[in-house]
């Protein structure tokens, strides 16, 4: 039998000194793809730090409010702060003043309607509450929502489709009248507990608020006066309620 010879092509292995230098004849190593390059004629899809670099810095760049020529902050136009939350203390003074003389009560003053002042009054009320060891905060902000509540459906009921005392108004008003109110508290914290000259000073200061709150009421309203003495014995149920708070 005779043997078949078979031809076996040399192989040729690259010298470790010059790995470069093999055989021409070799597949070349296969280099790896590069990565995915987006379409950059699509303007969002552009991933050129570059040029988005340049573009930034070509543009605008905020620098803060304008400045005028004096080098600084132009504020002039800007109306100030408390006026922008609605609070006019030289209004506020007004209608407290107003309320200072019960036997001339200015309603002028007191047609613009607000709750700055009565937030005030409120607050001075239970500053001097808690200074004589009572903590009412709740109670006393409670009563004088239900006694905002009570005179506006009493005179509404009272005047009929004529009345034209808004809530907002009757708040208002009973906030401001209960500055004599607070007058006392403040007092109180120098009366003796028990005896007849704190219920004396007492009955002074709710007359005082009852008149005050009567004339104010009877003034901003149509038709008020024929129904004076109703009004003014709500408004004394609703002052001797928080005279109470002060005495007890």
């Amino acid at each position: 039998m005779a043997n078949k010879e078979f031809k076996v092509p040399p192989v040729a292995f690259p010298s470790a000194g010059n790995p470069g230098g093999a055989a021409p004849h070799l597949q070349q190593r296969r280099m790896p793809a590069p990565p995915f390059q987006p379409n950059s004629g699509i303007p969002f899809m552009s991933f050129d730090i570059g040029s988005a670099t340049a573009s930034t810095s070509s543009g605008p760049i905020y620098t803060g409010p304008s400045v005028g020529g004096g080098g600084s902050a132009n504020f002039d136009d800007e109306e100030p702060l408390l006026d922008e939350l609605g609070i006019h203390p030289d209004q506020i003074w007004s209608k407290i003043r107003s309320v200072l003389n019960p036997f001339r009560v200015n309603d002028t003053v007191h047609k613009d309607s607000d709750l700055s002042g009565p937030i005030l009054l409120y607050m001075s009320f239970c500053l001097f509450q808690l200074l004589a060891g009572k903590i009412q905060f709740g109670v006393i902000l409670g009563w004088i929502v239900v006694s905002s509540i009570f005179l506006y459906f009493v005179f509404n009921m009272l005047a009929g489709r004529t009345g034209n005392l808004d809530l907002h108004t009757c708040t208002s008003v009973v906030g401001y009248c209960m500055l004599p109110v607070v007058i006392f508290s403040a007092l109180s914290l120098f009366l003796p507990v028990e005896g007849f000259i704190r219920l004396s000073v007492a009955a002074i200061f709710v007359l005082w608020a009852t008149r005050a709150s009567t004339g104010l009421v009877v003034s901003l309203a149509h038709g008020g006066d024929e129904h004076r003495g109703l009004i003014a014995y709500a408004s004394f149920l609703i002052y001797t309620l928080f005279s109470l708070l002060v005495i007890f």
